[in-house]
């Protein structure tokens, strides 16, 4: 991020040209040509990653409305495959409804509706709000994803080996009788099974083995019963973060209102990636280059830890009791050695190693399924931007503050860094800190 470099349209054959554009620009009435150039820079869909390393692409496209959200530094708005530069210095307000009919050598025809909405007045600090106002779910959801969908006549054992076998973390749960989906299965249900039924490596978890997900929900959430939360594609990904973070979950479906077809499961960590890819066309907050420890943003007291000879039976409790998503490994000197996440749990169904509950975090993390390059840590003197920048890379879900001697001081969340840079941009006002370690982690989904 320090760099700025940033995602410039692909070199490829099929995209519309700068004289493409100017062709059809020069068609305007004079008062539009003196403002605008229009590039457009169109990516076919694909089944694999793109060159750049991400996955948000779009295309072949027929038509594209696309709302612009304003800037006021360097006149450059960017918007997924629409790219808009100022000829000259644009007026402080300018209303613009456009529609282009394009018939080029592509056969593709295009329909562009724009509204541009500038105020000298508007605030950097809130740009990251506005453009995730601007933006679909939809926008988000890749063009090629695997998304397991569960019955609750299921198995629970069953369920959770095939998470383990398809990779993934969280299913949308199908109930047959009502004809619609009714909650979602994760590995915090893993978890809390494991915690509710394990008595000693002696006796076998009957209710693992022999329940279904129907019975678990029964028995589990007969007295915090709560409607499955989820989200339309046609919502703002901006309502997506807050229905996240106002719920307290890591994971949010978004289903088709009118299919009922669930499309894909919206993360913390895939919507910070969205924004992240974007970031360099856009005007940079202040804050971003202001140092984590004077920001607040994260959480530095009461933090939930364990010790490398910590059993895991009871790390799950402190799972459960503390609701938070992964537990630092401290040594004896206080030093950060390790981290046991959620994530970590699943591999305990992977390796049929849920019976003996009563080996150590230590040896469990022995196994881990997955190459762990360490413990993915910050100091509170480290910008925001250069937090982002690092969370984003590592595809972690938190960052541990330690300061100079390794000792830990805080953890640094994914939900965190959004409720800073989107709900309530850090720049706006005075921040003061106010969440707690179990509203900041907790982990329902």
């Amino acid at each position: 991020m320090s760099d700025r470099q940033c995602n410039s349209p692909p070199n490829r054959s099929y995209m519309l040209t700068t004289n493409h554009v100017c062709s059809v620009v020069n068609k305007l009435p004079k008062l539009l040509k003196s403002y605008l150039l229009f590039y457009w820079s169109l990516r076919f869909k694909s089944n694999r990653r793109s060159d750049s390393g991400n996955d948000f692409v779009r295309g072949p496209i027929t038509a594209l409305a696309v709302s612009v959200a304003s800037t006021n530094r360097s006149n450059v708005f960017q918007i997924h495959n629409l790219w808009v530069f100022s000829l000259s210095p644009l007026p402080l307000s300018l209303s613009l409804s456009l529609s282009l009919s394009l018939s080029l050598s592509l056969s593709l025809s295009l329909s562009l509706s724009l509204s541009l909405s500038l105020s000298g007045e508007d605030s950097e600090e809130d740009i990251y709000m506005r453009f995730m106002k601007s933006h679909k779910c939809y926008d988000i959801v890749p063009t090629s994803s695997k998304l397991v969908v569960f019955d609750t006549t299921l198995q629970v054992k069953k369920a959770f080996f095939a998470l383990v076998a398809n990779g993934v973390r969280a299913a949308p749960l199908w109930e047959s009788k009502k004809q619609s989906f009714v909650g979602m299965l994760t590995i915090t249900d893993f978890i809390n099974i494991l915690n509710r039924y394990y008595k000693s490596p002696m006796v076998q978890i009957y209710e693992l083995e022999e329940h279904k997900i129907e019975t678990w929900r029964e028995l589990y959430l007969q007295e915090t019963f709560k409607p499955l939360v989820h989200i339309s594609p046609d919502a703002s990904i901006y309502d997506a973060v807050y229905s996240l973070i106002k719920n307290k979950i890591h994971r949010l479906p978004v289903i088709d209102p009118v299919s009922g077809n669930a499309l894909y499961i919206l993360t913390h960590k895939r919507i910070l990636k969205f924004l992240q890819l974007f970031m360099c066309e856009m005007p940079r907050p202040a804050f971003m280059r202001r140092p984590l420890g004077e920001l607040g943003v994260g959480t530095y007291s009461d933090i939930a830890f364990i010790h490398p000879d910590t059993a895991i039976i009871s790390a799950l409790a402190v799972f459960t009791r503390r609701r938070v998503s992964a537990l630092p490994v401290v040594d004896q000197h206080g030093k950060v050695v390790d981290i046991y996440s959620k994530f970590d749990v699943i591999n305990l169904a992977a390796e049929k190693t849920y019976n003996n509950l009563d080996v150590t975090v230590t040896q469990a993390l022995r196994h881990r399924s997955q190459y762990f390059e360490g413990v993915m840590k910050c100091n509170r003197l480290e910008t925001l931007e250069t937090i982002v920048d690092r969370i984003v890379k590592a595809e972690v879900h938190r960052l541990v503050v330690v300061d100079e001697d390794s000792h830990i001081v805080g953890i640094v969340s994914l939900s965190d860094i959004l409720q800073a840079l989107i709900l309530t941009p850090t720049g706006w006002h005075t921040h003061t800190h106010t969440h707690t370690h179990t509203h900041t982690h907790t982990d329902k989904h």
